[in-house]
């Protein structure tokens, strides 16, 4: 693993940011694993226990524009800190939940504690890592979620079926507290605009420069160093493709108002089309995280054990999706194709809603496993060349704003995706232990959003040269204006 990502200091930064999303990703992974013991304890319904991730991902996107403000300005590490002790008190205060009024309350704060990761991680992402692996890089720490997703879904499905749904709750806090000493020592800050770059080989972490800005030391070489190592910046530059003048900045982006900030990151076009397609996957994805044990169980007629031993085997398929995705759109880029970041997640959304459809028309978990294999391989191998084109159309210090408003978006789809397939799956079939039938509906209905994601990445190929053309351009610029 060492040598596949690059050394130890690499490993490391990798690790820690992994395992931040992971904690993220098990905790909602957690309420769908224990789904039907909170709802048997508690006496909900479907669409109440859809609405406790709701809630966590709407109070989570109100809570994520302001991170990203902080984000660009403030040092990310101690945000991440503090953000994820909130989490674990948060987590200790839902396990003790007597009723489904407590836990939701529980679950607003919890939410509002998670947001922080989104910006701080991509704005970490940028500033360690060259851009011309950043896909293949955004595969290794994304994996992150899916391994959380799994931890969540088997430690937590098994924790509440031998002990209670609140021993699920104790355990992850508890990691979370301990994961604070980890990264508070093992995660220097970096410094800003390219300082801290770790190269292959890299054998340790450097301490960041005290000199500089609040929000992380100096600006470095800017523009040029990110030239220099971005495949996707010299493609551009060897086709001749020019900048959009009207969205090159010449004054310097962090003196920007989050509204302003906002309303010019929205007017990038690439970026706007990669934030609406990384709101749809995963308001698909918060569906099938809140359900999908519910709906095994049913469907396919299987025990707690037997859903244990096929969610490694889903894992998998997620995991290796989410290695290959950001690896396969680096190594097209270095060939020349300048859209490769854009191309290969439309691929994968389309593969996935193809090969999800048959899965659901059947009762046999025999025939039922190569279908989800491969469409949880194809769905995950989305977010990595996402996440990296994101960063490569947008001035790196509006990378954290920039990233609170997706996340702002993202998490809204969140939030409305679990009652909405909640809500359907109660029209359409019978509520409580015989919902099979109706989350079926539901989710072969949320395919069709998933397949127009796909056509509309595909489209949105064409404006992202242009866009990388005017985010390198306005490097420069800003820079020029910093040393005059």
């Amino acid at each position: 693993m060492l040598v596949m990502v690059g050394g130890p200091a690499r490993f490391q930064v990798i690790a820690i940011l992994a395992a931040v999303l992971a904690l993220v990703a098990a905790d909602q992974a957690t309420v769908g694993a224990v789904g039907p013991e909170i709802m048997s304890s508690l006496r909900i319904s479907t669409t109440e226990l859809g609405s406790l991730t709701a809630v966590s991902s709407a109070a989570g996107a109100l809570a994520v524009l302001p991170f990203g403000v902080l984000t660009d300005r403030f040092r990310r590490v101690r945000i991440l800190a503090i953000s994820i002790a909130v989490w674990s008190v948060a987590m200790l205060a839902g396990s003790a939940a007597g009723s489904f009024e407590w836990l939701l309350l529980s679950r607003i704060a919890l939410g509002a504690a998670t947001a922080a990761a989104g910006p701080t991680v991509a704005s970490l992402v940028g500033d360690f890592f060259p851009t011309a692996e950043r896909g293949r890089i955004y595969g290794f720490i994304l994996s992150g979620e899916m391994i959380g997703a799994g931890f969540g879904l088997l430690v937590g499905g098994n924790l509440a079926h031998l002990l209670s749904w609140r021993s699920a709750f104790w355990f992850l806090a508890l990691l979370g507290l301990a994961f604070i000493v980890v990264l508070v020592r093992k995660l220097p800050e970096p410094a800003r605009g390219g300082q801290s770059r770790l190269p292959p080989g890299a054998p340790v972490l450097a301490r960041r420069p005290r000199r500089g800005r609040r929000g992380g030391g100096g600006r470095g070489d800017g523009g040029s160093a990110r030239d220099q190592d971005d495949v996707a910046r010299a493609a551009v530059r060897a086709h001749g493709i020019e900048p959009d003048e009207s969205m090159v900045l010449r004054r310097d982006p962090v003196r920007m108002s989050l509204g302003q900030a906002a309303r010019y990151v929205l007017r990038i076009r690439t970026n706007l089309i990669l934030i609406i397609a990384s709101a749809v996957g995963y308001f698909f994805f918060a569906g099938l995280r809140t359900f999908t044990v519910v709906f095994v169980h049913q469907q396919y007629g299987l025990g707690q054990a037997a859903i244990t031993a096929l969610a490694p085997v889903l894992g998998l398929g997620a995991l290796l999706g989410v290695l290959s995705g950001g690896r396969i759109a680096d190594r097209l880029a270095r060939r020349g194709r300048i859209s490769a970041r854009m191309v290969v997640p439309g691929v994968a959304y389309l593969a996935g809603a193809v090969f999800f459809a048959p899965a659901m028309l059947t009762t046999s978990v025999a025939i039922a496993l190569p279908f989800l294999f491969v469409a949880a391989g194809s769905l995950t191998a989305a977010n990595p060349p996402l996440d990296a084109a994101r960063l490569d159309v947008v001035h790196s210090r509006l990378w954290g704003r920039a990233e609170s408003v997706r996340t702002f978006l993202r998490m809204g789809a969140e939030a409305v995706a679990p009652v909405t397939f909640g809500v359907v799956a109660d029209v359409l079939g019978p509520s409580g232990p015989n919902s099979a039938e109706g989350l079926r509906y539901a989710f072969l209905i949320m395919l069709v959003p998933l397949v127009a994601n796909a056509v509309m990445v595909l489209h949105g190929r064409q404006a992202y040269p242009r866009d990388v053309a005017t985010a390198a351009t306005s490097e420069r610029m800003t820079k020029d204006r910093e040393v005059r």
